[in-house]
């Protein structure tokens, strides 16, 4: 297709570009998906919406390189995470929103390069495991 002439025509062949790519549920290169829409490269995942090269995920949105996550939205290369939203490079977070580089925390925000904490306080690995399990039952995860 040739370059656009004028402003007006980028806006018109980006604005068609756009709800194209809004409006679309195929998907492309997966395995084993179920009740998936407009996923690319994901495998064995489940009710999940635009996520891409993920896999074992559960009623995610919008997620790259994940995997086993669950309920999560706009989150890239996490694992094992559940609820959480924005967050990147992480693993085992639960209801955290954009923390980077994390480990095990439960209930933070915007937290880089923190293991151990709860709604963003440190806790030792002991203490954290407990409380955790408390919070999870009482919150009814």
């Amino acid at each position: 297709m040739p370059v656009p002439e004028s402003p007006s025509e980028f806006e018109r062949r980006l604005a068609a570009l756009l709800a194209e790519a809004k409006d679309r549920t195929t998907n492309v290169g997966c395995v084993a998906c179920e009740r998936c829409a407009g996923c690319t490269d994901a495998t064995f995942c489940e009710d999940c919406k635009n996520v891409s090269r993920s896999q074992y995920c559960r009623r995610c949105t919008d997620c790259v390189d994940c995997s086993h996550c669950a309920s999560c939205t706009g989150c890239t290369s996490c694992s094992h995470c559940e609820r959480c939203e924005r967050c990147s490079e992480s693993a085992y977070l639960t209801r955290c929103q954009a923390c980077a580089g994390c480990t095990y925390c439960f209930g933070c925000v915007g937290l880089v390069r923190k293991d151990f904490h709860i709604l963003n306080e440190p806790y030792d690995r002991e203490t954290y495991f407990a409380v955790t399990a408390k919070l999870a039952r009482q919150l009814g995860r």
